[in-house]
C-alpha cells in the first residue's frame, strides 16, 4: 500500500513538473528550470547589469573562491535543469536526438558527434530569457559573450582574483570532462558558459591564477552557469 502510495504521488510530481532534480517546468510545460538556488541580486555598477549572485545549484554565494558551497552544479550547454547537472549524475554515452533527452544523466561525447550531447545540434537551446531549454529563474538568462567581456574588464586584475573581487564573485568550480564525466581542475580554475555560438561549439569564460580569457568549448563538457537579469 505504501508502496503504491508513492508511486502515485510520484507521477502526480512528474504530471505537474516537479521532479527529483530540483526543477520546474515553465508555465506552458516546457522545459525544466532550476528552482533550488535563491534568487539574490547583485549589479556591477560599472557595467549597469544585474546578475544571480551565485552559479546555479550553489547554495550560496561565495566567502572565499575555493568555497564548495558555492560551485554550484556543471551544465552541459543546452540542456535543461533536469539532473544531469548535478556533479555526481550518473552518466551515459548514448547521444540525445532531441531537445530534452527523457532522464538526467550526462550525455559523454566524441569527435563523432562534434563532442556534443544532442545530434544534430540546435543552436538555439541557451538562446535569451525564452530560449528552448534555459535553465535560469524566470526574467534571467545566459549571458553573451559580449557580456563577459564587459564583466571582465572591470575586474582589477585579468585573472581569479580579479574574478572573485568583483561583484560577482565568481569561484573555481572546475568542470566536466565531455568524453568521460570525470571532474577536472577543481578549486584551479573557474569556467563559465556564455550563450554565444562558435561553429560546432560555443564560447565561455575562463580564468585561473594567471590568466582570464574567452575560449571556445565542447557542447559535451560540464561548466558553470551564472544567469544575468534580462
Amino acid at each position: 500500500m505504501i508502496v503504491k502510495y508513492i508511486v502515485s504521488l510520484a507521477l502526480l510530481l512528474v504530471e505537474s513538473g516537479f521532479g527529483i532534480f530540483g526543477s520546474v517546468k515553465d508555465d506552458d510545460d516546457n522545459w525544466p528550470r532550476d528552482i533550488d538556488t535563491e534568487v539574490v541580486e547583485v549589479t556591477n555598477p560599472e557595467t549597469g547589469q544585474v546578475w544571480m549572485d551565485r552559479n546555479l545549484g550553489a547554495s550560496r554565494a561565495a566567502t572565499s573562491s575555493t568555497e564548495e558551497q558555492a560551485y554550484g552544479d556543471l551544465y552541459q550547454w543546452g540542456r535543461a535543469a533536469d539532473g544531469h547537472q548535478r556533479r555526481d549524475s550518473d552518466k551515459t554515452s548514448t547521444i540525445s536526438s532531441s531537445d530534452q533527452p527523457d532522464h538526467g544523466i550526462f550525455i559523454t561525447s566524441n569527435s563523432g558527434a562534434n563532442y556534443d550531447w544532442r545530434s544534430p545540434q540546435n543552436d538555439d537551446l541557451w538562446q535569451g530569457v525564452n530560449g528552448i531549454n534555459n535553465p535560469c529563474p524566470p526574467g534571467y538568462r545566459l549571458p553573451a559573450e559580449a557580456e563577459w567581456k564587459a564583466e571582465r574588464s572591470s575586474w582589477s586584475s585579468n585573472n581569479l582574483s580579479g574574478a572573485f573581487n568583483s561583484p560577482l564573485k565568481l569561484p573555481l568550480a572546475g568542470y566536466r570532462h565531455s568524453s568521460n564525466g570525470s571532474l577536472g581542475i577543481v578549486g584551479s580554475s573557474g569556467h563559465y558558459w556564455s550563450s554565444t555560438v562558435s561553429g560546432s561549439g560555443v564560447r565561455r569564460l575562463y580564468f585561473d591564477s594567471n590568466d582570464a580569457y574567452m575560449t571556445g568549448n565542447d557542447r559535451a563538457l560540464g561548466v558553470s552557469v551564472r544567469c544575468i537579469k534580462d
